[in-house]
């Protein structure tokens, strides 16, 4: 199943998104359960959709439309660093023991074909195409081997960085969490559909390829970091994990090479689709 958010309210495509005639159900309309993504994943929404689904009257026409993030208003985002073995390379570091877990505001959220915004303070803003990982029920102290069985899907994120805040300040936190800094979309595709050991990634960068992986290169596997951070940390429906960007980002290129106004940024994953967001720069 295919999930967006329109309007605040969550909805499952009846074919693909770039396809002509496709339709958005609304969920909540069919299911009876709250029209919020986190909310009505908590509530078992998928399944409760899945039976019903065949019966769906209430259908928009998605020509047009905009998208707001797949989950609109996570309580937390969750990222990972240094979780493909060429990208710690390309930056000069070790390959991590553990998970390198920061967090990223949730007000970073924007959805797919909305504008990144560079405030005029950074200098070096970076590209990081990353697989999302959503949390589809109240997850803690989970083992890998139950892990999946707590995730309601996958989408593409884009772990826009501001690199001289990062290295200046060493807080990837704050420098990932400006305005707009996390696109997210265009769809959530549900963990049934999808083999997250094999996902295919690539990063565009005005049509240029400048990113390929597969999360099969992943250090930590997606089940190994819901399992890990779900360690005494509840995890809720909707929280969002971040699993890492691949080699060939902005800052590890020579010379670099940093997000400039009118830049388009395209983010596929396999199976789920592409994320398309262009950078504009704040005039301050």
């Amino acid at each position: 199943m295919q999930l967006v958010s329109i309007d605040g309210r969550i909805r499952a495509l009846d074919g693909p998104i770039d396809a002509p005639g496709t339709g958005a159900i609304d969920l909540a309309a069919l299911t009876g359960l709250p029209s919020g993504a986190c909310r009505f994943l908590g509530a078992h929404g998928v399944e409760a959709a899945r039976d019903k689904i065949g019966r769906a009257t209430d259908i928009m026409p998605i020509a047009g439309v905009q998208f707001d993030p797949p989950i609109p208003k996570p309580q937390m985002i969750w990222a990972v660093g240094l979780n493909y073995r060429e990208h710690a390379a390309e930056v000069g570091r070790d390959v991590p023991t553990a998970p390198t877990l920061f967090s990223k505001s949730p007000g970073t959220l924007i959805g797919h074909e909305v504008p990144i915004v560079i405030p005029p303070h950074v200098a070096q803003p970076d590209y990081e195409g990353e697989v999302a990982v959503v949390i589809g029920r109240l997850a803690r102290d989970v083992s890998e081997r139950d892990a999946l069985d707590y995730v309601a899907g996958v989408t593409c994120a884009h772990d826009v960085s501001s690199r001289d805040h990062q290295f200046t300040t060493g807080q990837f936190t704050w420098s990932k969490s400006f305005d707009t800094f996390c696109p997210l979309g265009p769809v959530l595709v549900t963990i049934d559909e999808v083999d997250v050991s094999d996902l295919p990634i690539e990063t565009r960068l005005n049509g240029e390829v400048v990113q390929s992986s597969n999360t099969r290169e992943l250090v930590f596997s997606i089940p190994t970091l819901v399992s890990w951070i779900s360690q005494g940390t509840t995890l809720l429906p909707g929280d969002l994990i971040l699993t890492g960007t691949p080699s060939g980002v902005g800052a590890g290129r020579t010379p670099p090479r940093w997000l400039l106004d009118g830049d388009v940024v395209e983010i596929t994953v396999g199976g789920v689709g592409t994320l398309r967001n262009r950078v504009v720069r704040s005039a301050g």
